[in-house]
């Protein structure tokens, strides 16, 4: 079979688009997906990670209520509780934007 002919049969599994008409064509094992899906699934991923963030944002306690938990177990040392219930939330917060 020559080349040409096999370009011919290769099309994006997704779409059905062809070889020629797609700009990329990515091969995985029996599998094709053109430059066009991919954006499509990534936008569907960011999506899905952007639901996910200001979902976790949500559950992350403020500051104040994080050092209020932390009085409840450490008796004294005010200034190292806030110092420490900023920096969790700080941590929190970079993880959320990962």
């Amino acid at each position: 079979m020559s080349r040409g002919k096999s370009d011919n049969m290769k099309s994006c599994s997704f779409c059905g688009k062809s070889s020629e008409a797609a700009r990329r064509l990515i091969a995985g094992p029996g599998v094709f997906i053109c430059d066009e899906c991919v954006n499509v699934c990534k936008k569907i991923l960011d999506e899905e990670d952007d639901i996910l963030t200001s979902e976790f944002m949500e559950e992350v306690p403020i500051p104040r209520e994080i050092k209020d938990y932390l009085d409840e177990y450490v008796i004294g040392q005010e200034q190292a509780k806030k110092v420490l219930a900023v920096a969790v939330y700080n941590h929190y917060k970079r993880i959320a934007l990962k």
